[in-house]
């Protein structure tokens, strides 16, 4: 990994190379989705079809692009039962978290005849995009299914690619069972991304997309968006740990490669006041490297995206945590409450030597789908406000209007709007 020390040519050279890593970046792939996106938009399942088998080797029709019952009865068979144990109480606590977030209808009413409010309303389909293969998640199905869940939408969708034999991984159809997904797709990539935007024969179309995947994917999602809504365009996988002299070095290091594996793209950054940790972190850093499974993925993301970074002081350090916006951020200072309350920008945040970043992965509640590329400076974490609409309720007596009548139509005719005078005009005789 490399050192740094922090300035301000060296943080703004930094951030650049981070923003490079995303989506929009790629204009070569940008073409090759929007053709497979048209396609399938033209030739439905035939497109759907014919784009598995090229990608994926499976060749499959109207009879098998759904999952059966008993490919889910199959798979709780073939899912250990301690990783049957974990997914349900992981459930569980995201179940849980989540249900704090729930938002109710209200309404407002004043003795004068006025009644305002507002009515909340779940969408009643989503879309849940599940990567297979190699990056099959179960956390992510339940981490994208169980806030649209909780937010009361009646139809989930999933869709993932098959593995070469036509099967989906045990782990991926267990969560989404638990979870309550509704149906599943055996269809991946771009297509599937096409699939649930404009439907087809086989798969009826969904008010909103969400779910990682690769670039093809992210890409897709971003060019349906305006047809239906989606959760965000996600970029490569990110961790920044703040930290002072207090921090156990083996504790960063292990937590840095926690995400520096996900892909070579990945972002792995510390930022601290103590060039003795940094020192004491890249050594770990270089011990754990070989013993972990992806090494070669870890090497190549911590010679692209690994910085040490040293601070002068604490607020140099925080003033550059928020900069950044990190996907993920753990706080390992002397008081990391305090430092906490000036962090503005982060999509989630892990505080003390114990809240490592997997616990949110996982098992903690709160959504593991977080804003990356610097959007957290705009964009919060994936939550069941992502999966309700809202509609403003007005209702007006005829004595309540009258005595804002004349305030509305004169409003209106500063605007030029004469119809809109008009139509409140002609409830009081003074109409056109």
């Amino acid at each position: 990994m490399r050192m740094i020390a922090l300035n301000e040519k060296t943080r703004k050279d930094i951030l650049e190379t981070l923003l490079k890593r995303s989506p929009n970046q790629y204009e070569e792939q940008t073409a090759r989705v929007a053709e497979i996106l048209e396609t399938v938009k033209k030739q439905k399942d035939k497109a759907l079809f014919d784009y598995t088998e090229k990608f994926d080797h499976v060749r499959l029709t109207e009879q098998t692009i759904r999952v059966t019952k008993e490919e889910i009865r199959q798979a709780y068979e073939k899912l250990p039962q301690d990783l049957l144990e974990v997914i349900k109480k992981a459930a569980v606590n995201i179940t849980a978290y989540h249900a704090k977030q729930k938002q109710y209808s209200w309404f407002d009413s004043e003795p004068s005849g006025i009644l305002l409010g507002q009515k909340v309303t779940p969408l009643a389909s989503v879309g849940v995009y599940v990567p297979g293969g190699k990056a099959a998640y179960p956390s992510s199905v339940l981490m994208n299914v169980l806030p649209a869940k909780v937010a009361g939408v009646e139809r989930i969708v999933m869709v993932t690619p098959p593995a070469s034999d036509g099967s989906v991984y045990e782990g991926t159809l267990v969560a989404a069972h638990e979870a309550g997904v509704t149906e599943i797709y055996k269809v991946g990539g771009a297509q599937a991304i096409a699939a649930l935007a404009f439907g087809t024969e086989s798969i009826p179309k969904v008010d909103k997309i969400t779910g990682p995947g690769n670039i093809y994917v992210a890409l897709a999602k971003k060019a349906v968006y305006g047809h239906v809504s989606i959760d965000s365009v996600a970029g490569p996988s990110e961790i920044l740990v703040l930290a002072d002299e207090t921090a156990d070095p083996r504790y960063v290091a292990a937590d840095l490669l926690s995400q520096a594996e996900h892909d070579e793209l990945a972002s792995a950054i510390l930022v601290t006041t103590s060039k003795e940790l940094a020192e004491q972190v890249n050594a770990e850093v270089g011990r754990l490297v070989p013993c972990l499974s992806r090494a070669d993925i870890l090497k190549k993301s911590l010679d692209n995206y690994g910085y040490l970074l040293i601070a002068e002081t604490m607020e140099d350090a925080i003033d550059t945590v928020n900069e950044i916006a990190s996907e993920h951020l753990e706080i390992m200072t002397k008081d990391p409450f305090r430092v906490m309350t000036e962090i503005k920008n982060a999509g989630a945040i892990f505080l003390g030597p114990y809240s490592s970043e997997p616990l949110g992965d996982y098992f903690a509640g709160p959504n593991h789908v977080l804003p990356t590329n610097g959007t957290a400076k705009f964009f919060s974490p994936l939550s069941v406000d992502d999966f309700i609409k809202k509609s403003s309720i007005i209702s007006y007596s005829k004595e309540a209007l009258q005595q804002v009548h004349e305030d509305i139509i004169r409003f209106a005719e500063a605007e030029g709007l004469t119809a809109h005078a008009n139509s409140v005009a002609a409830r009081f005789g003074k109409g056109k």
